[in-house]
């Protein structure tokens, strides 16, 4: 299955609810296995993202329903790349 990386910064919204929440952040999670993806791996990061995760879908198009609707919350900005694995890349070059 392809894999994602979503590189989150919360936003003041998505800190208070955080904040107020902190279970929040699993359940997160699961909407994502909603809308067809699954989480693989989740960091908290320190640095010029909150969050790195790494998440699987079926196809691009899932995987932006999963960005779109999660940033539509407002509670975070995303941005999501397209993971190869180094074998994945090597055969592309051939």
């Amino acid at each position: 299955m392809p894999t994602y990386i979503l590189l989150s910064n919360l936003t003041a919204q998505g800190v208070q609810t955080l904040k107020s929440n902190p279970a929040r952040l699993r359940e997160v999670n699961n909407d994502v296995e909603e809308l067809g993806a699954r989480v693989v791996h989740q960091w908290a990061t320190l640095g010029p993202f909150d969050f790195v995760n790494v998440v699987e879908a079926p196809d691009a198009a899932t995987i932006a329903r999963v960005s779109v609707a999660l940033g539509a919350r407002g509670s975070a900005k995303l941005q999501t790349l397209t993971a190869l694995t180094i074998e994945e890349f090597l055969g592309a070059l051939d």
